[in-house]
């Protein structure tokens, strides 16, 4: 049995069905277009960055945390003659922030500690090569150990007037060590939150130490340092929000693992090293830390 209907009706549904796949059809093919044009921002290569952590160079015996001026300049031979080229802190903030690029073979040389040798013995080589570095300070070191016996190359700390040749040369960033938490006192680590304390006050500890240092390098050497380097290694997460209050963007740990820098600047925020000692060939090393 037929059932009869009205064709204007009938032509109604047709109408609407039409519309309805048109505003379906427009909304997928935007939704695709979005959908592609985040995807091809997400999938912007990140870059392989190797980081180097030295801490004394001078003519003594090698050790796990020393290497002789030799071992130093085949190192920086080594980056040139395979196309390396040295990044700056400064560089590495840009290109996260969208405003710079980096150099399609980058690496980033570290020293911890602030030994005088860093002066005396590194930054001619770093001239020679034409390298850059971050040299991270421990303010006790400065204010105390160098003022009472300077000019050592074998155990000397680099005084305020040797950090300001260091910066006058172009050559070397000024990174914060802590001014006194590379040590262990107690059951604190490094500047590690030590377990009897609560989160308030190891927040007031480490802001004032750090906060410190940061006033002593600004006030000698009229600049800021925006790298933090945690001694030993030893991370708290409570002090992530210390550190960025203080206006670090690149903070250093002793993880020997790879980097890959997006232009995210999250990234920057536990940039892994390796530990240069001195008990590895030039040729040993790098191919130890040039894995992807």
């Amino acid at each position: 049995m037929y059932e009869c209907r009205n064709a204007k009706h009938f032509f109604g549904l047709i109408l609407l069905d039409i519309l309805v796949f048109s505003i379906c059809t427009v909304f997928f093919f935007t939704g695709k277009k979005l959908l592609s044009s985040s995807a091809d921002v997400n999938s912007e290569k990140s870059v392989f960055l190797p980081v180097i952590m030295y801490h004394s160079v001078f003519s003594g015996s090698p050790e796990k945390y020393i290497v002789t001026p030799v071992q130093f300049e085949n190192d920086l031979a080594w980056l040139a003659e395979n196309g390396y080229t040295s990044v700056t802190a400064q560089q590495l903030t840009d290109y996260v922030n969208d405003r710079g690029n980096l150099p399609d073979k980058p690496v980033m040389i570290t020293f911890d500690d602030g030994c005088y040798n860093n002066l005396s013995d590194v930054l001619p080589l770093l001239e020679k090569y034409d390298m850059h570095a971050i040299v991270s300070v421990v303010g006790q070191y400065t204010d105390v150990n160098a003022e009472n016996d300077p000019h050592i190359p074998s155990y000397s700390y680099l005084t305020w007037d040797d950090i300001n040749r260091l910066i006058a040369s172009g050559r070397v960033e000024i990174g914060n060590h802590t001014y006194n938490m590379h040590s262990f006192k107690g059951d604190r680590k490094g500047c590690s939150k030590n377990p009897s304390e609560n989160e308030e006050e190891y927040i007031s500890a480490l802001t004032e130490d750090l906060n410190r240092l940061q006033s002593e390098i600004h006030e000698h050497t009229n600049t800021l340092p925006v790298v933090f380097a945690y001694p030993f290694g030893f991370i708290s997460k409570e002090s992530m929000p210390v550190i960025r209050e203080l206006g670090f963007t690149i903070t250093l740990t002793c993880s020997e693992r790879p980097n890959y820098i997006t232009r995210n600047p999250e990234c920057l925020y536990g940039i892994n090293r390796y530990n240069r000692s001195g008990f590895y060939s030039t040729e040993e090393f790098m191919n130890k830390i040039f894995k992807e």
